[in-house]
């Protein structure tokens, strides 16, 4: 299992990925669906976010990863932002956001993703991250704590108005 960078030739494992969400997941497929439209852009789009690159406002420079799996799958990504200087991150977006594709979920994929993008926060730099999580995802919170989140708070979401877990991860 190992984490890559968003690449060309993953094209069709991506696409399975996102059809998993589309299908299962509905409500967090769209954030994939660019991918769909033009995939070379899709994946120009993210590794330039990695850069600073063309970044909206309010957007920081964030890495993308893809977790494949020994099949050669791809069965999560994640995020992680190299800093949280505007409200919507401090609060509730934190420094890394992960997925997990509906048909690979509660096999411990979640943790490894999370243990490999720790890796990957401290080479950027990062001492200490926020990771967060909706207060009722049991699942996500305990791939949080099961990688050292401790709790810090529980916050009204602004952006997304439902209750957040806070955590922070000394790496």
């Amino acid at each position: 299992m190992e984490l890559i960078s968003p690449s060309l030739a993953d094209e069709a494992a991506f696409l399975t990925f996102y059809h998993d969400f589309l299908h299962n997941d509905p409500e967090n497929a769209d954030f994939y669906r660019p991918a769909t439209l033009d995939f070379a852009a899709y994946v120009e789009s993210l590794n330039n976010e990695s850069k600073g690159i063309g970044l909206p406002a309010g957007y920081v420079p964030c890495h993308h990863y893809w977790l494949k799996n020994d099949d050669g799958h791809i069965v999560g990504v994640i995020r992680i932002r190299h800093r949280i200087d505007n409200p919507f991150l401090s609060l509730e977006a934190g420094h890394i956001g992960y997925d997990v594709a509906p048909a690979h979920r509660r096999q411990r994929y979640g943790t490894t993703l999370l243990a490999l993008g720790l890796k990957k926060s401290k080479a950027i730099g990062l001492s200490q991250v926020l990771v967060t999580a909706d207060e009722d995802n049991p699942g996500s919170r305990k791939i949080i704590e099961a990688n050292g989140g401790v709790l810090e708070n529980i916050v009204m979401g602004k952006v997304f108005p439902n209750p957040i877990a806070r955590y922070w991860i000394t790496i």
